[in-house]
């Protein structure tokens, strides 16, 4: 397989991490696990000794401690730059949302994984960092403003309204005065994270304005999430609303709603669907699901991996295997032909992605050795 485009994936950290704060970055928990239970006593626990432990020249499945050992002897700097690069990854779309100092700036991932580095705007991050003298009347504008400052150069715009309200997303942008309003109860609340749903709906369909593909956080998350709320057929009317001539809109993660997910993806010519974090999470049993209704045109990778580099290779390599399991199950059944399984892997792996987000002129690129 051809190296993978990662469609959505996050920062990682830069300094070493103790077994604790190791074992809950492998989850979507922050809560310390109950007496007895090892987080790493998990699908994605066997998965980094499965596959991450030769990257750091270890026998495949070597022991957690020795795993752990192997990693605090080489330093989070060596271990990451040897991660990444097993990972075999082109070009990876960073959610910049997410800016604690702790983690690895653009041009550290790019050189540590060799890979051009391209930005995801968070939406809602944009609105929530607006000047501090930005006043209700101003809202709306210094938004604008802001938004298309940071856009020119990116590859996609994302919002996380899954996690702040749910996806029931208005059919309509909110009136101006409906925004005015909603910003000066939230500036006088003291500004914090955005909640409010005529808030969300107004940078949301801000994001549609750009005319970047626009990602959207749907299916599982961690616990600040209303799982319930995060079913993308909640977005239906709002997906219906822009129309087939939209910028596309990436359905992220999914699962457990990965199947109405795909069929918003086959109903909507503007919908698409993206894999990652659920299959670093739930395995190779999940993907053949995905490829059930949305066509293979319109399924994208990625890994959602997030502070530890480990996730990067748990995902592409988990994807990689997952794939070519599906794919050797319809070739056996005589459901696909060689050339065929080729073409979708490529189209899958990275084809789709390089045709829906083209290729960046201001991309992060990894320094000549």
């Amino acid at each position: 397989m051809e190296l993978l485009i990662d469609g959505h994936c996050h920062r990682v950290l830069a300094r070493d991490l103790d077994r604790a704060a190791f074992e809950t970055a492998c989850t979507e928990t922050d809560l310390p696990p109950p007496p007895g239970v090892s987080y790493l006593d998990s699908r994605v626990g066997l998965a980094v000794r499965r596959w991450c432990a030769p990257a750091l020249g270890l026998p495949a499945h070597a022991s957690a401690d020795d795993y752990l050992a192997r990693r605090a002897e080489l330093g989070w700097r060596a271990a990451t730059e040897a991660l990444l690069r097993a990972a075999g990854l082109a070009e990876l779309l960073v959610d910049t949302g997410l800016d604690d100092p702790a983690l690895l700036g653009d041009a550290g991932l790019a050189a540590a994984s060799g890979a051009s580095v391209r930005e995801v705007v968070r939406l809602e991050r944009v609105a929530e960092t607006l000047p501090d003298d930005t006043g209700a009347a101003g809202f709306a504008a210094g938004f604008a403003a802001a938004l298309a400052g940071r856009v020119r150069t990116a590859a996609a715009v994302k919002s996380v309204a899954a996690y702040r309200h749910g996806l029931a997303v208005p059919a309509e942008p909110p009136t101006p005065r409906a925004v005015q309003r909603a910003a000066d109860a939230w500036l006088r609340a003291g500004r914090g994270r955005i909640s409010d749903p005529v808030l969300l709906g107004h940078v949301l369909w801000a994001g549609v304005g750009t005319g970047l593909p626009l990602q959207l956080h749907t299916g599982f998350g961690d616990r600040a999430l209303a799982l319930r709320r995060a079913d993308p057929a909640l977005a239906q009317p709002f997906l219906a609303a822009l129309g087939p001539r939209a910028a596309p809109v990436v359905l992220l993660h999914c699962y457990p709603y990965h199947r109405n997910a795909g069929w918003l993806a086959q109903v909507y010519p503007h919908v698409y669907v993206d894999v990652g974090l659920t299959v670093t999470h739930a395995g190779d049993a999940v993907l053949p699901e995905f490829f059930e209704l949305a066509p293979f045109g319109k399924l994208l990778f990625s890994t959602d991996a997030y502070l530890l580099p480990e996730l990067y290779l748990v995902g592409a390599a988990r994807f990689r295997h997952a794939l070519r399991r599906l794919l050797d199950t319809w070739r056996s059944e005589d459901s696909v032909s060689i050339a065929d399984a080729d073409r979708i892997t490529a189209l899958v792996g990275a084809g789709n992605a390089r045709r829906l987000y083209g290729s960046g002129n201001h991309d992060v690129r990894p320094s000549a050795p």
